[in-house]
């Protein structure tokens, strides 16, 4: 009997296991996608959580507990803004104590933390600091640009940040421009090859790296072809023009999937971008498939007509996705909830904002990865970084005459004379956008000036010696001329003169009085006039804005590298011929865009 039960039960079980041979086996259900991680938060959220979402405040003026009150979705620190302790670890603890704020709301949603990190994690002591755009267009190595990036978005999620206002893809077509140096160049095709390289290096592939940050490509759309290089000026081309020189460039960076896009203060025609919503949202958002979020300028919503809730009204039905209202944030925010509550803002317009910006932070990891990885801060400032910076100063630096072949210099000269009043200035080396919004002379931050790095180079036996205004050079084997312009940022660098200050021409005409080969140096943020020196030096260097990093100036100098840079502006001969761009019709610069010389 035991026996039949035993061959009864086995009989069963063999018929059930065959029988299941066909069934589907028991799957794990699927983890929910982003979009469903999105739409089933959005559907949570109450409408002051949406309006939060929307809103960027400064960080001097919110705390970590109006964070959590009001759920704020997004800070910034404007140009200088700092914390307190402004060292790589100060700001990773500030950005943490924002964080927590955040995450003690009902949704625990993070916040996206914005910075300028426009060359470099600038407003950090002792990061490194890039040359500026102007400079990393004259490489015409996107590859390097892209690793400059990279390194940028190490040192800057070092910190806990996470977004930075960059790159600045304008296409600049007048150098009286205060912005020109934030700008690749003068033509689509370099802003097109260099905003895709600089997107890939901030975000990485899809922000695969604990070190990817979120990038924003900026001012869309025509802030560098405003009239006679005003600043938040009026930029008047017809439609193709627009399309054909200043759209390129953002169509690459979306090509690259980057996730933010900021508006210009610009007009297009007379109407500010922050309210074009042709531009904004039936182009940018539907012809190009932009699938990011949009940021307001510095309380660039305020620039528009009307008072104060009809300009937040025509901004954000215009397409505009978050609110940089650095002081401004809960007007704003009392002025959304008002505007929706009327009607006059559609809750569909606040619903797709709030998915653009939901998606984001889910793209980005900040929802399971919200605080400082703090391993990376030995990264800030490192040898290694500093390599790579030295790189983009070596192949940025534009060789435009060297008579007699003057260049490279002898490292074992007996009395060499370094001159100028750039020479010795790391500030002035950095330009703008450096520590402080406007940049300041001196010495800001850890660095090597170009006096230093000239003493590293030469030989131990070579006398160098420092000069302000170029006396005293008489006897000297050659001179070495640091020459140009002083920091400035945005409209405060606007300028109706480009020629050389007094000063520097007396340096040089000091210099080639004291009967020596002179080789002259420019920094600067553009090309400037130099009829007044050219036929005085020897040799000219366009060194743009270089960074902290000026042993890549002296590996130029010394040959220990040789010029490989291309002009990225077209040099103007005179005030009267600015603007002067390749293409134009009548054509003849003092140097041709692409223009630069070699060893």
């Amino acid at each position: 009997m035991k026996n039949f039960l035993l061959l009864s039960f086995l009989s069963i079980a063999l018929l059930n296991v065959s029988c299941k041979k066909d069934e589907p086996t028991p799957m794990q259900p699927e983890a929910p996608s982003t979009d469903e991680k999105v739409e089933k938060l959005i559907s949570e959220m109450t409408l002051d959580e949406k309006i939060g979402q929307m809103t960027q405040a400064e960080r001097a003026s919110i705390t970590p507990d109006e964070v959590s009150r009001y759920f704020v979705g997004s800070i910034l620190s404007g140009g200088g803004s700092a914390p307190q302790d402004d060292s790589p670890t100060g700001w990773a603890n500030m950005y943490d104590s924002f964080q927590a704020g955040a995450l003690k709301t009902r949704l625990k949603i993070p916040i996206l933390y914005g910075i300028d990190a426009v060359h470099g994690h600038n407003n950090v002591k002792g990061a490194v600091i890039f040359p500026h755009n102007i400079g990393l267009g004259c490489t015409r190595n996107p590859s390097l640009v892209e690793k400059a990036a990279k390194v940028t978005a190490e040192e800057v999620a070092a910190t806990g940040i996470d977004w930075t206002f960059s790159p600045c893809i304008a296409v600049v077509r007048n150098e009286r421009w205060g912005r020109t140096y934030e700008g690749f160049g003068e033509t689509p095709e370099l802003s097109s090859m260099m905003s895709e390289a600089a997107v890939k290096g901030f975000q990485g592939s899809s922000f695969d790296s604990p070190a990817s940050i979120l990038a924003c490509a900026k001012h869309f759309v025509g802030d560098g072809g405003t009239s006679d290089g005003h600043d938040q000026g009026n930029t008047v081309v017809d439609e193709e023009t627009l399309r054909k020189i200043h759209l390129p460039g953002y169509i690459s960076a979306i090509k690259a999937g980057v996730g933010s896009i900021m508006v210009s203060f610009s007009s297009w025609n007379g109407q500010k971008m922050h309210s074009h919503k042709y531009l904004l949202t039936d182009v940018l958002k539907k012809e190009l498939g932009f699938k990011g979020f949009l940021v307001s300028d510095w309380l660039g919503i305020e620039q528009l007509p009307g008072d104060y809730k009809t300009q937040v009204e025509t901004a954000i039905n215009a397409g505009l996705d978050m609110a940089m209202e650095p002081g401004n944030w809960k007007q704003f925010i009392a002025a959304v909830k008002d505007l929706v509550n009327t009607g006059r803002i559609p809750m569909a317009r606040i619903d797709d904002a709030v998915r653009r910006i939901l998606k984001v932070k889910y793209d980005m990891g900040l929802f399971e990865h919200p605080y400082t990885d703090r391993s990376l801060l030995a990264l800030v400032g490192s040898d290694a970084h500093r390599e790579v910076a030295r790189q983009c100063v070596r192949e940025s630096m534009v060789l435009l005459k060297n008579q007699n072949n003057l260049l490279p210099l002898s490292k074992n000269a007996k009395n060499v004379i370094v001159a100028g009043k750039n020479a010795d200035d790391l500030g002035a080396q950095c330009g703008g956008w450096t520590i402080s919004w406007q940049g300041q002379k001196g010495n800001i931050t850890q660095g090597t000036t170009v006096l230093q790095a000239v003493k590293k180079a030469v030989s131990s036996n070579t006398k160098v010696t420092y000069s302000s205004d170029g006396t005293g050079a008489a006897g000297a084997d050659y001179a070495i001329a640091v020459i140009g312009e002083g920091p400035y940022a945005e409209g405060q660098g606007d300028r109706t003169d480009l020629r050389l200050s007094t000063d520097d021409i007396k340096v040089i005409t000091n210099l080639k009085n004291a009967g020596i080969p002179v080789v002259t140096v420019l920094i600067s943020g553009r090309p400037m006039i130099i009829s007044d020196i050219i036929d005085k030096t020897d040799a000219f260097m366009a060194a743009w804005l270089p960074g902290t990093e000026g042993q890549g100036v002296a590996d130029i100098l010394f040959g220990d590298y040789k010029p490989t840079g291309k002009l990225s502006h077209s040099w103007p001969a005179s005030m009267s011929q600015i603007p002067v761009n390749a293409g134009d019709q009548v054509y003849a610069p003092l140097f041709e865009y692409g223009f630069g010389l070699s060893y």
